[in-house]
């Protein structure tokens, strides 16, 4: 089983920055998946930035949620902690 998610931020364009319970750091680009039926929502920035932690996962007001594995998987570690905030890797 994959970590699972603590604390999430988002990050610029599209992009979350994950905490998981394994002390990683990790960003989540949603990008992908933007154009897909229930993620269309998230296209629009306010609604993108109502995501919080649930049950090891992130989630939005209106049930969109990612698998916790997808998360982890295709999420890219970030090697300093202030290349959070500038969006990179």
């Amino acid at each position: 089983m994959n970590p699972r998610v603590k604390g999430v931020r988002c990050g610029n364009d599209f992009s979350l920055v994950l905490d998981f319970d394994n002390g990683e750091r990790r960003r989540f680009d949603c990008r992908p998946f933007l154009d897909r039926g229930v993620f269309r929502e998230l296209r629009n920035l306010a609604y993108f930035r109502q995501v919080r932690v649930e049950g090891g996962t992130v989630a939005w007001p209106h049930e969109q949620d990612f698998c916790p594995d997808t998360l982890y998987q295709d999420s890219i570690p970030i090697a300093h902690p202030e290349d959070a905030e500038e969006g990179k890797p």
